[in-house]
């Protein structure tokens, strides 16, 4: 094998799905449509929060937020895949690569963080709500934005470093749709453990504080909730958060499932590995906004206002 140790100027090419390579352009169908359908939905809630006044609290800032990155995390990963499926380009520049693994892994800490957000703010609406909007102001929820910001990115930057240094083999085939770190640094031809090692620690770091603070936050909010008077009281409250439960095992459970499957594929044909990943960065996006607007009737009304034409749908 030849060494590459100029990897910035080389060039990678993607596979797609290993094994389903004829069945490509079928493929692409259902995930150019849950494409679709996530920038149509999160463009609709965001120009709904954006116009409707009632709208404007801290619950649908954060909600906001997880459109944004809904967005831009469906936006980094599926264009290219249909690329690959229906244009048969498998080529992409290292540094595109880089910057692609950067945006999907910096993307998905900030996600967890939104969702961790959005765990404390229903904790303060149902355990003080006479407080609500004095604890979480404007400012505070844009410094708490800030931060998840500042985390995703400072967590990716060193890892980019260490997958920018290595040197990498004369095969250039990532098997895989997307530029995921570990397919890419297994195609390097020194040891990557140092950047396994700094991957697996991170992710685990943030994950699990952040699913640490979501059960402390709900353990809180029924604790809160057991203290209202009456059952209906105790329902709607807790009602009210029931859309960020659905939205968080979605986030939560497929990507804990695809971690779990990459680390340890054993028995695991690739192309369900490579399926797994692309559904778990493909199908949250479209369906986030989707749960918001049937679950809250304060999102289809400012839907319904916004877009006059799709009140009988959506309402």
């Amino acid at each position: 094998m030849v060494l590459d140790t100029n990897s910035s100027q080389s060039t990678f090419f993607l596979i797609g799905i290993p094994g389903l390579e004829a069945a490509h352009p079928w493929v692409g169908i259902p995930f150019c449509l849950m494409y679709l359908v996530a920038l149509l939905g999160n463009c609709a809630l965001l120009l709904a929060i954006r116009l409707d006044p009632s709208l404007h609290n801290p619950m649908f800032y954060f909600l906001g937020m997880l459109g944004v990155i809904d967005v831009v995390m469906a936006t980094s990963v599926v264009p290219k895949m249909l690329d690959i499926f229906w244009m048969g380009s498998p080529k992409i520049d290292f540094n595109a690569c880089l910057a692609q693994m950067f945006l999907i892994h910096s993307i998905t800490a900030m996600e967890s963080g939104v969702l961790s957000a959005m765990a404390f703010d229903r904790y303060v609406a149902i355990g003080h709500p006479l407080r609500y909007e004095a604890i979480l102001t404007p400012q505070r929820v844009a410094q708490i934005g800030l931060a998840v910001l500042i985390r995703g990115i400072l967590f990716m930057v060193p890892l980019s470093c260490m997958v920018r240094r290595l040197p990498y083999c004369a095969s250039k085939w990532i098997p895989h749709s997307y530029c995921e770190h570990m397919a890419v640094v297994k195609l390097a031809c020194v040891d990557p453990a140092s950047s396994h090692i700094y991957a697996m620690v991170g992710s685990t770091l943030i994950v699990g504080s952040d699913t640490a603070f979501i059960a402390v936050s709900y353990g809180l909010v029924l604790r809160a909730v057991r203290k209202l008077s009456e059952k209906t009281e105790q329902l709607k409250a807790f009602s009210t958060c029931t859309s960020h439960i659905c939205v968080m095992l979605l986030y939560y459970l497929p990507g804990m499932a695809s971690i779990y499957i990459q680390r340890f594929p054993q028995g695991t044909p690739p192309h369900i590995q490579v399926l797994l990943a692309d559904l778990y960065l493909s199908l949250p996006p479209m369906l986030n906004p989707i749960i918001y607007s049937i679950r809250m009737k304060q999102v289809r009304k400012a839907l319904c206002k916004v877009f006059p034409f799709a009140k009988g749908r959506v309402g």
